[in-house]
């Protein structure tokens, strides 16, 4: 199907799967292996041992399964939960309401917590939850870290205070999908008692290995649980990890290859460079932010005039006169921005017309939102030229579709921002 291949390289700005780095890629390319051989029990430990580091824990127990987020959701639930526990889950968005169909289909008494779709978890409705809980009948908190189809990201420390607070024994059960190798994540300093994240998303790996680390209280936990569960019952798991050959059944070996690289790349950039710059190619697509005109670089003609002015450079989204659907700066997502466009203007248009003329995928606006936004996917393997490449092309069909965007105007303003904030590139120093 040759119509599918455009010249050049497909801009990929969905919030996953990502790009892939071509390190990654040639790390994959090889034949299959056997995996009961020395050679791939001796990888899994290390993997097993480097994977803790980017939940940053030392307690937690990791489990790398051939299986997708969603396999992950299950894996986490039914290790941990018997069918009719109480659990209180939070709905802000497309992937939270589908964690909430799983484990209401899962037999689990569900109190979902709903908040209106560009909002976070309403936290004070949980306070309220756990302060008349005195018979601890809720057994699990369960809650989505990034929620991509809005842009949302939620505050974990806060959930683990209010906890804290009430002392109540729920565990603490994370979707870190689209936010764990590129958002702040602190599993043990948090109490997060299940993680869980997707291959596909800052790992910049391809779609199959969903990856869950369990705390020492989720592994007890799991003695008790009730539900039924095989494919993904973590007591297989530990039986092969005590006999050190780790699988108890056939792994991906080019996956495991590719997870050996996407790790040695993230921790040589460092992880919390990694964080940072998430964090710097997020505030270039959406924020306003207060540039420094004091610079030498604008002191020097014919920059001058503007010396003594006290500027707002707009960045991107501002730029261009549009929403960001997040509706309070303390959700923002680090790792995709929802993008409202005007009523009069149908979202799934400008997906289209990114992918069929620019050689562009940007995300769709999901359920509720579908037709009102579309997402900017900022996460994984990805720097400042390609982010720039990416809003340039926003803008082309933003124009094309009848908005009255000015070309370059949130080009422009993310460059500013990002000449003035990007450092060296470490290695090459």
């Amino acid at each position: 199907m040759d119509y599918v291949y455009g010249p050049g390289r497909n801009h990929l700005f969905v919030p996953g799967p990502v790009n892939i780095p071509e390190q990654v890629i040639r790390a994959m390319n090889r034949n299959n292996e056997d995996y009961r051989s020395p050679a791939i029990p001796a990888m899994t430990r290390t993997l097993l041992e480097d994977v803790k580091k980017i939940f940053k824990t030392t307690s937690g127990t990791p489990f790398l399964i051939p299986t997708t987020g969603t396999g992950a959701w299950e894996s986490a639930l039914t290790n941990t939960l018997s069918p009719g526990d109480r659990i209180v889950s939070f709905l802000i968005g497309q992937f939270s309401l589908l964690w909430i169909d799983q484990q209401q289909r899962l037999n689990f008494n569900v109190d979902v917590v709903e908040s209106d779709w560009g909002q976070g978890a309403n936290l004070e409705v949980l306070a309220s939850k756990l302060a008349a809980d005195s018979a601890h009948t809720i057994k699990a908190i369960c809650i989505v870290h990034n929620e991509t189809a809005t842009g949302v990201t939620n505050n974990l420390a806060a959930v683990r205070k209010i906890l804290d607070h009430y002392q109540h024994p729920a565990l603490f059960l994370v979707d870190g999908v689209s936010s764990i190798c590129a958002l702040d994540f602190r599993m043990d300093e948090w109490g997060i008692d299940v993680a869980l994240t997707g291959s596909q998303k800052a790992l910049s790996l391809p779609t199959g290995m969903g990856i869950v680390c369990a705390s020492p209280k989720a592994l007890e936990a799991s003695k008790t649980a009730k539900s039924l569960r095989v494919f993904f019952d973590w007591k297989d798991y530990l039986k092969f990890y005590k006999m050190g050959t780790f699988w108890p059944y056939t792994p991906s070996i080019q996956l495991l290859y590719g997870l050996r690289t996407a790790l040695d790349l993230i921790f040589e950039e460092g992880l919390d460079n990694v964080i940072a710059r998430h964090g710097r190619l997020a505030k270039a697509t959406r924020q306003v932010i207060l540039f420094d005109f004091s610079c030498d670089f604008f002191r020097s003609s014919p920059y001058r005039k503007y010396h003594t002015l006290n500027l707002k450079c707009r960045i991107a989204v501002e730029a261009w006169g549009l929403k960001n659907c997040t509706q309070k700066e303390e959700w923002y997502s680090d790792t995709v921005t929802a993008v409202v466009v005007p009523p009069y203007i149908d979202s799934s248009e400008i997906v289209k017309r990114g992918w069929q003329r620019y050689n562009l995928s940007l995300g769709l606006g999901l359920n509720k939102v579908a037709g009102k936004v579309f997402r900017i996917g900022h996460l994984g393997n990805l720097n400042e030229l390609q982010l720039l490449g990416c809003l340039a092309g926003v803008e082309m069909v933003l124009k094309d579709v009848g908005y009255p965007v000015k070309l370059g105007s949130g080009v422009g303003a993310a460059c500013a921002f990002l000449q003035n904030t990007t450092p060296l590139i470490a290695s090459r120093i």
